[in-house]
């Protein structure tokens, strides 16, 4: 458990607080809009898989982001939502990369 540390001085400070909950809710609306354009790609025709790309990306730095701040600054930090974005993040850097792989063969023949 992250509050069973003894190596830090765990402070719960709500600058802490509030940064982990901003992190959290961002690298969860990224990760709601990415799944969201890898379940249906057509809404996005143009340039589709490099902005899944980014929004891959942007989830797991937010979620990450959380996490750390959370374990660091945060006393019995739960950070179960961040994680759960972490995960969708990883899933659509997977699916994303694989529409960008095919869109970069197809381009070269």
């Amino acid at each position: 458990m992250p509050s069973d540390r003894t190596d830090r001085p765990s402070r719960s400070d709500s600058e802490a607080r509030h940064a982990t909950r901003l992190s959290t809710w961002f690298a969860l609306v990224a990760a709601a809009l990415g799944v969201v354009l890898v379940i249906w790609p057509y809404l996005l025709p143009v340039g589709g898989p490099w902005v899944q790309l980014a929004l891959g990306a942007m989830t797991l730095f937010f979620a990450f982001r959380a996490r750390a701040i959370g374990m660091r600054g945060v006393k019995d930090y739960d950070g179960r939502l961040s994680l759960l974005a972490a995960l969708a993040g990883f899933g659509i850097l997977f699916f994303a990369g694989n529409a960008a792989f095919k869109v970069l063969m197809s381009l070269a023949g």
